[in-house]
């Protein structure tokens, strides 16, 4: 088995995010196949449990309670009605559900503790468990993963240099404790950014390095296209192009290469055909449902036509989905393009001219 790399330069990945589209999507591709099925996409569903009167001055977030937005805000949902809203995100093919709460970091107490009976009960139910609820202490984590969750959710959001011009009123530091107390449990991480907030290529690849450099990498890393909202200072920034995002996901992919990329936010301004691109990118997993805590989202409905017209399948939940790097892996991911190629190196560094001369011709 190989093993990822943790030293990537922000000039590497820069290369790799800037090279011919074509190019890009080959290696990229080629790249998700080795590790992961590339027909099996995970879907899953996002529950904001506590809605809005965030005290955190995140740019993009309507949450934010110093905004002025349209967002109705509601106290911590009943145990009953989160399990009601799981056992309708499973029925529709999700095998994994994501509370949210818009707090800036977890209080012990009783709301604490009844996040804690959510997690129990959505556990129960055969579903993957993922938690975003802010900045929390290794006590914490160490709760809710005797209390069976199985992923938690912290995004960086960009760059380290671009991140004080995006939040104020959380240091980049803080953002990297609460992951590091989340590695101190056995829940699994997860973690990415978002894109279209106005930073300079330079930053999502400054993102990708803080990411890439954790050990271990994160087991999921979520791909965000910014949604402008209303009243938020981000409102006037233009929708990201879907070659960004297909840039960047296929970037993710390469660069960590056994993680689980998932196209998130901004799904509903991309076409089936953009979204295509992005599975063969290496995006094996979105959120499913109407909403994304606030934000518009594809109809679950519309998701399993676009699966079915794709030949895509929903991941099982609990399924270990990155498989061990071989020499065999990768003869048999290219054994179609004629003789089998023999590798020394694992495939996420085998060079491009390499794979062109070890490769074959089609047959006419």
């Amino acid at each position: 088995m190989s093993e990822a790399r943790h030293d990537w330069s922000k000039e590497e990945i820069l290369a790799i995010y800037n090279k011919p589209m074509m190019e890009l999507l080959y290696e990229a591709a080629t790249v998700h196949r080795v590790h992961h099925d590339p027909n099996t996409v995970q879907v899953s569903t996002l529950l904001s449990i506590k809605t809005g009167g965030c005290p955190e001055d995140c740019g993009y977030c309507p949450q934010a309670a110093r905004y002025h937005t349209d967002i109705e805000g509601n106290d911590l949902m009943t145990v009953s009605h989160v399990k009601a809203q799981a056992l309708r995100a499973k029925a529709s093919g999700s095998s994994r559900v994501c509370m949210g709460a818009a707090w800036r970091n977890v209080k012990d107490g009783p709301e604490f503790d009844q996040v804690l009976e959510m997690v129990r009960t959505i556990n129960k139910l055969d579903m993957e468990v993922c938690c975003t609820l802010g900045m929390l202490t290794e006590n914490q984590a160490k709760r809710l993963a005797e209390a069976g969750l199985y992923a938690y959710n912290h995004n960086l959001d960009t760059s380290e240099d671009y991140y004080k011009d995006v939040i104020s009123t959380r240091a980049f530091e803080d953002r990297l404790e609460t992951i590091d107390n989340v590695r101190k449990s056995n829940v699994t991480v997860c973690s990415g950014g978002i894109i279209g907030m106005g930073e300079q290529l330079e930053d999502r690849a400054g993102m990708l390095v803080a990411l890439a450099s954790l050990n271990p990498q994160p087991e999921s890393v979520p791909i965000n296209a910014l949604v402008a909202v209303e009243g938020t200072p981000m409102e006037e920034m233009e929708p990201v192009s879907i070659w960004d995002m297909i840039r960047m996901v296929a970037t993710t992919r390469i660069v960590m290469p056994e993680t689980q990329v998932r196209l998130s936010a901004g799904r509903t301004e991309m076409s089936r055909e953009g979204q295509a691109m992005c599975f063969f990118a290496g995006a094996n997993s979105i959120f499913a449902g109407d909403k994304l805590l606030t934000t518009p989202n594809p109809d679950v409905n519309e998701d399993m036509a676009m699966f079915k017209l794709l030949g895509l399948n929903p991941q099982k939940p609990f399924v270990k989905v990155a498989q061990p790097t071989t020499t065999e892996a990768v003869d048999s991911i290219l054994a179609p393009l004629g003789e089998k190629p023999k590798w020394s190196r694992p495939a996420h560094k085998i060079e491009r001219n390499e794979i062109a001369k070890n490769k074959t011709k089609l047959v006419e």
